[in-house]
């Protein structure tokens, strides 16, 4: 199986030069944006330059999606004729409002992976538990603040300290648990300050301590800042390991001691989780 990404790359896919810095990056997975980042005149020429990658180039390299333009878009029977590509390894769907988004995206594609965003529409809040849809394509969810701010007509998506505003922790909250309940992979959203690495970086943390595995990226300086909070520590694994070889040797317990601390079967979920990313 492949591992889930750590980091989600988005690159304008109308610019060769970001698209080779990109894929130069260590990036676990590269999202070329067909959708916010380029304008319709544009489109076309896009679609173009991804046409050119060859194949070659993702051997050995980071995972390729690409941001198709959202459900009724005329862009998007455009967009989805690049996908008989093999080196595209799947979808993001950018505006979904429930799992029957994906549904109908499916049906038009089959069964490439669909990683769906979550939050951009003042509807989209009110469908987080729809994507639990049996045999669905669903591989990722993540959670957008930009789109959701400009669609309530937000004068800011921050309080007057510069912490996030409650709508949109909200928003965050219930893509993490959306995801977890379809079974798919939670990945936060973007950090737009890309030249603030020690915000980057606490904001990183913060999300992989709540249980989000992944986060998206708006350039290739945060990549190495992401992978990192996303990675599990020696000591997170040593202790993993412990848990679950003491619940092996002692399997009908319910409580075991620990590197002196009780730990129940909660704690063996998680510490499988944390040996599973860590491989």
């Amino acid at each position: 199986m492949t591992a889930a990404p750590r980091s989600w790359l988005f690159v304008p896919a109308d610019s060769e030069k970001k698209v080779a810095k990109a894929l130069a990056s260590d990036a676990d997975a590269i999202i070329f944006d067909l959708e916010d980042s380029v304008v319709p005149a544009q489109k076309a020429a896009a679609r173009d330059i991804l046409k050119g990658l060859t194949a070659s180039e993702v051997e050995g390299g980071p995972q390729w999606w690409v941001r198709v333009n959202p459900l009724g878009s005329e862009h998007l029977k455009q967009d989805l004729e690049l996908l008989g590509r093999s080196a595209i390894h799947g979808i993001v769907l950018p505006k979904a409002e429930g799992g029957w988004d994906v549904v109908e995206l499916a049906h038009r594609t089959g069964s490439i992976p669909i990683h769906a965003i979550v939050t951009e529409t003042a509807a989209s809040l009110f469908g987080l538990l729809s994507y639990r849809t049996p045999q669905s394509p669903l591989a990722a969810m993540s959670w957008g603040a930009e789109d959701l701010s400009a669609a309530l007509g937000a004068a800011s998506k921050h309080d007057s300290d510069g912490a996030l505003s409650f709508t949109y922790r909200m928003a965050r909250s219930l893509c993490l648990a959306g995801a977890v309940a379809a079974g798919v992979q939670p990945v936060d959203g973007v950090f737009t300050d890309f030249k603030d690495d020690q915000g980057l970086r606490a904001e990183a943390e913060a999300a992989a301590r709540e249980g989000f595995t992944g986060k998206l990226a708006i350039h290739p300086a945060q990549v190495a800042t992401i992978n990192a909070a996303f990675t599990p520590s020696a000591d997170a694994v040593k202790h993993a390991k412990a848990i679950v070889a003491a619940f092996a040797a002692q399997p009908d317990a319910g409580v075991l001691s620990v590197d002196g601390k009780m730990v129940d079967r909660p704690h063996l979920v998680q510490a499988r989780s944390i040996l599973e990313r860590s491989k």
